[in-house]
């Protein structure tokens, strides 16, 4: 691993980061559609793998502009967040409730790229990298339209799996 000097060096750094966690992603969510119960939440899954693999085509066209590689880093990030959905997968839970545990570890993953995007973005501008700086700022706006649409869907989601429960205990006691 090369030493760090300068804000150029760090803005490379995250940039892999990035990278690795996008290409990460892009094997998750296919598990994640494949996994929703609710229609809604499995084409949102599908839709941004879509958009994820723009993400990473985008990071790939500011690596060119930089000559350099995005590879070489691993997000350890990622990968314990996406252990994690992976575990969610595995809940034996109601399809109501396990889709609104799904949601919660997208949002946690939406949340961290928000937050990495947001810094490299400030990067690129203070370092003049104009065309980064509108690539960034894409992805940026993809991020923060899908926790947005995640949340939407959580609102309705969630009330589901609540009525689910409740649903499971007066069928329980009625049957006793």
């Amino acid at each position: 691993m090369s030493k760090i000097n300068n804000l150029h060096d760090v803005y490379v750094e995250q940039l892999k980061d990035l990278y690795s966690a996008e290409t990460q992603l892009i094997k998750a969510l296919p598990k994640m559609a494949k996994a929703a119960a609710s229609p809604e939440l499995a084409r949102g899954f599908e839709e941004h793998l879509e958009q994820t693999k723009g993400h990473a085509a985008r990071l790939e066209e500011i690596f060119k502009g930089l000559d350099e590689k995005p590879t070489g880093k691993k997000c350890k990030v990622m990968e314990g967040l996406v252990k994690e959905g992976a575990e969610t997968i595995e809940e034996n839970a109601s399809p109501a409730a396990k889709d609104a545990l799904l949601i919660a570890a997208a949002q946690r993953v939406e949340h961290y790229e928000i937050a990495g995007y947001g810094s490299v973005k400030t990067y690129a501008n203070l370092l003049g990298e104009d065309e980064a700086v509108r690539l960034l700022e894409q992805t940026l706006q993809e991020e923060v339209e899908t926790d947005e649409k995640l949340t939407e869907m959580a609102e309705s989601i969630n009330v589901e799996a609540e009525e689910g429960e409740e649903e499971a205990t007066t069928f329980a006691s009625r049957h006793r």
